[in-house]
Parts: structure tokens; C-alpha cells; sequence
């Protein structure tokens, strides 16, 4: 692998980020969470809907979420992955406008919601919460940027090798057999991530299986080579 760290995927993958409660201090955190109250959530449930109007903030203490986005064509872009100590909805609460995307539970999820009105408020008498929501909003948005152009310069194959390598790195569990990505992503999701459609992600797929580099089965993936998905990303093996 080349020296330092050049990519966006080397160190602002999906969800390797210092997440929001890690930011604060002790007793902001406790402060903060105080004012809400526990939900829970089912494997697959939809924690926020796009388009609807903001009420409320989470802050995830177990579990992880994808944030999706539906374009007017009907497309659907997996945005990003948030877990335990990520914050969510946080965008259309200080806006005032309506949620930008779906986000929905991958397992089962526990969060404190807290009211959009007393979130607010809270941030109002806090600077240093409000200090490290705007660095995590800027940082959200420089992997953003960052991922936006280096991605325009990969092909599809490479996008998807260097987001398995993201998810090795993130959610990867040793196995017998290989590295098991304990986070489980349909086909679809994966187009969605790779900016492509779900036949040729499937096409890809089959192409990493015929060549042992990954084993597949219904929203598990069994990563056995990842020294080839380096290769694929112009990277020399591990």
C-alpha cells in the first residue's frame, strides 16, 4: 500500500469517522442524552422516512443504519452507513426543511430520540456541542467531497473493490472460511453505494466468485482475497 494516507477511502470510509457522542465531552453526552428518550427498533425498520417533516433528532447507541436517497427516476443511492454513536436527522432539525433521506435499521438498532425544539435549544445554551456538530458536519461533507472526485476516476469494478475493502476494514469478521462482513447489504444497496445498476454489480460479483476472491450467499459476503481488491484498485497486495 502507498505511504500516508492519499485516499478518501483511507481515512473517511463510510462510517470510521470519530462518531458525534465520541466528540463530546463526558458530561455534554450525558447532557445531552438526558433530554431524550429510548426507542427501539426492529432489523430492517425505517427509522426516518425522505420527504417527511423533521420532529426529532437520533443519537444511535447500538446498531447500524443506512442512509438511502430516491431519486425523481426511481433510483435509489446508499449514502452512507451510521452506527453506535452517530447522529441522524440532525440536518432538516437546524434547516427547518424536510428529511433528505430514508434511513432504515440493517439489524436491530436502540437510539435516543430527542425532540427537534429541545435540540435545538440545547445547542443554543452550548457551544461546545454546537462547536462539534459543526466539525462533524464539515468533516461529513469533506469525505463527501473527497469521495465525489477521486470516484469520478474509477471504474465501476474499482468502486466496488474499494468499497468491500471499506466494509472489510469497518465490519469485518475472521472466519474459517474468510472475512465476513458482519453488515449485510443486498445487491441493490451495493449499486446504490457504487453508482451503478444492480445487473452489473451482480455481473461483478459472479466475476469475484469465479475467481475465489469472494464467497456470496443472500446478504452475506465472505471477502477470501482481499489482496486481489487491492490489485483492482491499483494498490500493491497486503
Amino acid at each position: 500500500m502507498a505511504e500516508g494516507r492519499t485516499h478518501a477511502w483511507d481515512d473517511d470510509g463510510f462510517d470510521d469517522r470519530v462518531p458525534f457522542l465520541a466528540r463530546l465531552e463526558k458530561e455534554d453526552r450525558v447532557a445531552l442524552l438526558a433530554i431524550g428518550r429510548p426507542l427501539k427498533y426492529r432489523a430492517r425498520g425505517v427509522l426516518m422516512h425522505q420527504d417527511e417533516p423533521s420532529t426529532h433528532v437520533l443519537l444511535l447507541l447500538h446498531g447500524w443504519t443506512k442512509v438511502t436517497a430516491l431519486a425523481a427516476n426511481g433510483y435509489e443511492a446508499l449514502l452512507a452507513l451510521r452506527g453506535p454513536g452517530d447522529i441522524i436527522g440532525e440536518g432538516a432539525a437546524l434547516s427547518g426543511r424536510h428529511r433528505s433521506a430514508t434511513v432504515t435499521a440493517l439489524e436491530p438498532v436502540e437510539a435516543v430520540a430527542i425532540d427537534q425544539n429541545r435540540f435545538t435549544a440545547f445547542l443554543s445554551g452550548n457551544a461546545p456541542v454546537a462547536l462539534q456538530l459543526l466539525g462533524l458536519a464539515t468533516d461529513r461533507q469533506r469525505s463527501t467531497d473527497r469521495r465525489r472526485l477521486e470516484w469520478a476516476a474509477l471504474s465501476v469494478r474499482e468502486r466496488l473493490a474499494v468499497l468491500l475493502l471499506e466494509l472489510v476494514r469497518t465490519h469485518g469478521t475472521r472466519t474459517e472460511q474468510g472475512i465476513e462482513l458482519a453488515i449485510g447489504l443486498s445487491q441493490q444497496e451495493f449499486a446504490g453505494s457504487v453508482g451503478s445498476s444492480r445487473e452489473a454489480v451482480a455481473r461483478l460479483l459472479k466475476e469475484l466468485r469465479a475467481r475465489k476472491v469472494v464467497a456470496t450467499e443472500r446478504r452475506r459476503i465472505v471477502v477470501l482475497r482481499p489482496d486481489v481488491l487491492r490489485r483492482i484498485i491499483g494498490e500493491s497486495a497486503a
